[in-house]
């Protein structure tokens, strides 16, 4: 189901005030080859926010992040920007640039004239393009690489060169795609840093497009979780990974544990046959929901001491936690935590009323969750026979 933004805000005491908002989206649709890639999309977007589209391949995210920048028109819909409809005007009258995962630098142009190109295609005096190209080297970090040539930099430095040549021209929003998708880990994780840092230096708005859960939730002031041409959950990373709204956004924004419950009264919850207590409230008595525990927010007991007992039937060591399949009534919950067990150990869990989150039920209800379900997945995918995904196959290039 799609939630429009204005709901999304609202609900978090955010207070709408239009002379802060810069993009406005208004029932966007977007259809090609009669496959309907965004469906009534209602979304806006405040001047120097960090905001990022997050969701899978083929959700819509680039489709979207293309109709702000002017490369698609929407089949219906109103594009705002800065209070004004901008349906129909040209990418380069826009007050946007883009950064896409392929930087797209001229090879044959050193560091400098890859900065000063929009510069020089705008006619800006020569004096105010070397000081506007020297400030964004040191914006970047790439002081003294003037006359370097472009192939000879690091995929790190490059990007750096992307950003700089984007940032010359003074763009009200800046676009990107995917900017950090070749990169390695470390120098990704390393890159987020020193993009979150730019964009607060100089306090102008980022659209980001990831299917990175992790680099949404360490960057963004706003995260907008998007999946089959919909909006499915808008707030900040805190909002999106503590109070998910179903259990698509619950299952994309980290590892959960999705269990079919029923809300017996107000703070009461039953599921695996037993009734908790909770700290939500405002459901139907006796109504059927979807109930979230996050992995980290399980505690490990002596069996006899848990609320609920299991056998663990895996476990694997990430560094700083161990992570433990358990299984529980032939559901398989996924723990983490810093206490080792065996395979085949019987242990107790207890969940703090707190770490509990109740959701209604909706179309994604029982598609995610149980963690049975991993290996069979990750055979597939190694499987020759496996037909393509329809994400592979999407019109959309993400």
């Amino acid at each position: 189901m799609s939630i429009p933004n204005y709901i999304h805000r609202l609900e978090r005491g955010c207070k709408l005030n239009e002379k802060t908002i810069i993009i406005n989206l208004k029932n966007i649709s977007v259809s090609f080859d009669e496959q309907q890639i965004l469906k009534n999309i209602n979304l806006f977007i405040r001047d120097g926010e960090f905001v990022t589209l997050l969701g899978p391949s083929g959700c819509g995210k680039t489709t979207t992040l293309r109709i702000i920048a002017g490369f698609l028109e929407p089949d219906s819909g109103e594009v705002i920007f800065d209070g004004k409809t901008i349906n129909g005007v040209p990418a380069y009258k826009r007050q946007v640039n883009t950064i896409f995962q392929r930087y797209a630098l001229f090879p044959h142009l050193n560091v400098y004239d890859n900065i000063a190109f929009g510069l020089k295609n705008k006619k800006v005096p020569k004096d105010e393009i070397s000081k506007t190209v020297t400030e964004m080297l040191g914006l970047v970090n790439l002081k003294g690489f003037e006359k370097r040539n472009i192939e000879s930099l690091s995929g790190g430095q490059q990007q750096r060169v992307a950003i700089a040549r984007a940032l010359a021209v003074r763009p009200r929003v800046l676009l990107l795609d995917e900017p950090l998708g070749a990169l390695d880990l470390k120098l990704r994780k390393d890159m987020q840093f020193e993009l979150k840092n730019i964009q607060q230096r100089l306090g102008i708005t980022f659209i980001y497009v990831t299917h990175d859960q992790e680099e949404a939730l360490s960057m963004s002031d706003t995260i907008v979780v998007m999946n089959s041409g919909e909006i499915q959950q808008i707030g900040s990373p805190t909002d999106i990974y503590n109070e998910p709204v179903n259990a698509f956004v619950a299952d994309f924004i980290g590892e959960s544990n999705i269990l079919d419950g029923i809300m017996r009264d107000d703070y009461y919850v039953e599921f695996e046959g037993m009734r908790f207590k909770c700290v939500d409230k405002g459901f139907g008595k006796n109504e059927p929901v979807d109930v979230v525990i996050r992995p980290e927010d399980v505690d490990i007991v002596p069996s006899e001491q848990g609320m609920l007992r299991g056998e663990v039937t895996s476990v694997t060591f990430k560094g700083v936690h161990y992570e433990i399949i358990v299984d529980i009534n032939g559901f398989k919950w996924m723990i983490q935590t810093t206490e080792k067990s065996e395979v085949g150990d019987v242990i107790g869990i207890s969940i703090k009323p707190e770490e509990i989150q109740v959701m209604k039920k909706s179309e994604y209800s029982g598609l995610y969750g149980d963690y049975s379900s991993f290996s069979d997945e990750f055979d597939g995918l190694s499987d020759p026979n496996t037909e393509q995904s329809e994400d592979e196959n999407a019109q959309e290039e993400e």
